[in-house]
């Protein structure tokens, strides 16, 4: 049985999903990895999503506050046993309308080239590609995107 719980970065279900989605990314990223994980730290977190099968954590995402009425798309990972069951949907689905909740009219964020599956996920979710914004201006790895909510 499928349950999102809405929490924050201290939670320790959404800090050790977060760990191994950073050991997945060292893989994928390779050497571009130090330069993303600089940008990725949790602290200042406050909305954060996880996804339980029955007791286990198996999917985690998380918005934060970018300016007067956009938040970030932050740390999607779904655990790979878990892959394929549209799990990644429902955590999108749940972080737009926690940001239309607290009053945000646009979502943004950044993946890699790198990451065809989080690309194919944020074009079938209604985002579109906008040109890299703050620290990802000028790296080619990076493709940005936002959604108007």
């Amino acid at each position: 049985m499928l349950r999102l719980k809405r929490t924050n970065s201290q939670d320790p279900d959404f800090v050790s999903l977060v760990e191994m989605l950073d050991k997945d990314l060292a893989v994928s990223d390779g050497d571009e990895h130090d330069f993303y994980h600089q940008y990725n730290g949790i602290d200042l977190i406050k909305h954060t999503i996880v996804v339980y099968d029955g007791n286990r954590p198996v999917a985690i995402g998380a918005i934060k506050k970018y300016n007067d009425n956009t938040v970030e798309i932050k740390r999607m990972y779904t655990l790979p046993q878990a892959r394929g069951k549209g799990l990644a949907t429902k955590v999108l689905d749940e972080l737009e309308a926690w940001a239309k909740e607290l009053g945000n009219t646009r979502c943004i964020l950044e993946t890699g080239k790198k990451q065809p599956y989080a690309i194919a996920l944020y074009h079938k979710t209604g985002y579109t590609i906008i040109p890299n914004y703050d620290q990802y201006v000028g790296i080619d790895n990076s493709v940005c995107f936002e959604k108007l909510l």
